[in-house]
Order: structure tokens, then C-alpha cells, then sequence
């Protein structure tokens, strides 16, 4: 990396953090954020920005995820379901705001519930499951094998054929997880499909503060198998960083911890295992950012995210006070000075 690394470009129409991106073509598709439903298309030749929808008024956008179901020539299907509280599960048929193609469906650059063939409505996760901060990734032999991991150390297969979960396991780590790296490990990381490591096994990589782990699923045995992966001791403090896979290694932007964010990259190599600090690090420290590759392989984007210096809103306030109530099932009166400790504690 040279001292001209970075650069910036234009700025985004709305502030944005925790939010999900997906490439096509020369679009990223900029998918929500915490507490925000606006979705947008930047075009990188044109370095500008459409709006594209919001999510439905009744969605509440909290460590969302956001996966590519299809990908045709002139459109692609995009699945959100996930965060905090009620979940959703939606998709969108995408066809690109920048050309003169229109849709004589209505459903085109919307948010529709995701459906069966009987046209019920699929809700994707458990009431018990805590899908705030969820990561997914889409493999199988067929690619039909929606695999979620979430906290609390959780990973499960969801079959997007039949609509129904196959399998719920535990990670082998007492570290619940949460806005982590979760990807497949494919020969083409900017696509982030999964690929065979033999006959049946597909692998998968996890990061989340000091944890490191390889995953390997066999679709047939419907069994997992997981392998600790190292960790230096650099990025071990942080999560909600931005990542992306790309030529067999993981770059790692910014991310959160020990009460600060971090303006660090990081470079993973997955065959050696080895980790490198790049001395060249980001403008301004960032966590709650999204990493993205370019179609021509040649530039990564880091979009959105929080800085040291973003103040704590009163919706992130409220979402504490009632994380904080439902887990210590608190029925008493809140008074303000808890929204100081708050502020200190989230800091």
C-alpha cells in the first residue's frame, strides 16, 4: 500500500452504518443501515447515487443482513431478513435505476415478502434466535443452502428450496458473536459462493474479536466440522470491521473495540494462515462500515460506518434500554441519569 492508498469519493446522500452492500456490475446496491430504510445505487464510473426504495414502514433495521439469491444479466434477486427485535424477511427483484429498462411488474425495486409457491409468507429464524449483528452466506451443491451465523456462537443451514431449517449448531467458542467476517472460502472472493474443499464438504471462514475459525459442512452427513484458525493479537480486541475476500486472503478495515474504533487494515492469508498490520491505515478511524470489491477486481470501496467522534443518538440509546430490560426482565421505571451510565457504557 502506498501513502495514496485511500481516497475519498462522493459522500453518501445519508449518514450510514451497520449497512449491507451487494455488487452488480458497475452498481453497488446499498442496502439500509441502523435505523435507516433508504436503499441506494452507486455507480462507480459515475461516482453518483440514486435512490432506489425504502424498506417497508414497519421494518426496523438492526444488524440486518442482506444476500444475492439470483443473478441474471439484466437483474438480480436480493433476501434481507434479520437485526434486532421483529424479524423480516423480504427480497427485491432489482433492475438497475441507470438504464431505460422498466418492469411491467410492480414488484421490481421494491421490498416484497419473501413467499413459497403457495404464496405464504417465509419468515427466516426462530423466536428464540438472536439475529442482531447476523452474517449469512448461500452454498450447497446446488446452491440453494442459506448458512446464518449469529449470536449467541450459533450457526444454522436453511434450505431456500424447501423454506426449512435443516440443521442449528453450536460454534465451539464461548465468545458470542455479533457484525463479524463471515465468508465462503471460494477461489472468486468478490463473489462469495461456496466451493468444495471434497466431495461434500464446503468450508466457510469466521472472524469475530479473537476468534478464528474455519467451518466445513457435509451436505450429505449434514454435519459440521470446525477448526480454530489463529488470530493476532492486533485486531483480537475488535469486531464490526469491514472485510472483504479477495486473491485467497482477507483484508479487514477499521472496526470496534476497547471503547474505540480503529483505523487499522489488516491483511489475512488463508493458505499461509498468517496475519500482516499494514502500515498505511484509513483517513479516520471507522467501525460499522461495509467493504466491497469493484466489478474489475482493481479497487475496494469502504462505505458508511461511525467514527470516535459520532455522538450516541437517542434511538441507540432506547435499543440498550431495552436489551437492558428484556435480559434482566426489568419491569420498574427508568429515570434519566441511566441514559448517562448508557452513553459511557456504549463509548
Amino acid at each position: 500500500m502506498s501513502n495514496q492508498a485511500f481516497q475519498n469519493l462522493k459522500e453518501l446522500p445519508t449518514p450510514l452504518s451497520y449497512s449491507q452492500c451487494i455488487l452488480h456490475k458497475h452498481e453497488f446496491l446499498i442496502c439500509g443501515g441502523y435505523e435507516q430504510r433508504a436503499c441506494y445505487s452507486y455507480h462507480t464510473i459515475k461516482n453518483e447515487y440514486k435512490l432506489i426504495c425504502e424498506y417497508p414502514s414497519y421494518v426496523q433495521l438492526i444488524g440486518h443482513c442482506v444476500v444475492k439469491l439470483v443473478d441474471n444479466n439484466k437483474d438480480i434477486t436480493l433476501l434481507s431478513f434479520g437485526g434486532y427485535g421483529n424479524k423480516h424477511t423480504l427480497v427485491m427483484k432489482y433492475i438497475s435505476v441507470w438504464s431505460n429498462i422498466s418492469s411491467n411488474s410492480s414488484n421490481y425495486n421494491e421490498w416484497v415478502p419473501f413467499t413459497n409457491s403457495q404464496n405464504h409468507k417465509i419468515i427466516i429464524g426462530r423466536d428464540e434466535d438472536n439475529y442482531y449483528g447476523v452474517r449469512a452466506v448461500i452454498g450447497g451443491r446446488n446452491n440453494n443452502l442459506l448458512f446464518i451465523t449469529y449470536k449467541y456462537n450459533k450457526i444454522s443451514v436453511f434450505d431456500l428450496n424447501t423454506f426449512q431449517f435443516i440443521k442449528h449448531h453450536s460454534l465451539p467458542t464461548g465468545n458470542s458473536i455479533q457484525n463479524h467476517c463471515f465468508v465462503s472460502n471460494s477461489e472468486n472472493g468478490q463473489e462469495q459462493e461456496m466451493t468444495k474443499t471434497n466431495k461434500q464438504n464446503y468450508q466457510m471462514l469466521l472472524f469475530c474479536w479473537k476468534i478464528g475459525m474455519s467451518i466445513e459442512y457435509d451436505e450429505d452427513k449434514e454435519k459440521f466440522q470446525f477448526h480454530i484458525l489463529p488470530v493476532c493479537n492486533d485486531i483480537a480486541p475488535f469486531y464490526a470491521y469491514a472485510y472483504v475476500y479477495v486473491n485467497d486472503t482477507i483484508l479487514f478495515f477499521g472496526g470496534y473495540g476497547n471503547r474505540t474504533c480503529s483505523k487499522s487494515v489488516y491483511k489475512y492469508s488463508i493458505r499461509e494462515k498468517k496475519w500482516i498490520t499494514f502500515e498505511n491505515t484509513l483517513s479516520i478511524p471507522l467501525s460499522g462500515c461495509v467493504a466491497i470489491l469493484n466489478e474489475d477486481d482493481n479497487y475496494i470501496h469502504i462505505i458508511g460506518g461511525k467514527d470516535d467522534k459520532s455522538a450516541i443518538s437517542k434511538n441507540e440509546i432506547k435499543f440498550i434500554n431495552q436489551h437492558w430490560i428484556r435480559i434482566l426482565e426489568i419491569k420498574l421505571g427508568w429515570i434519566d441519569d441511566f441514559d448517562k451510565i448508557i452513553v459511557k457504557y456504549s463509548k
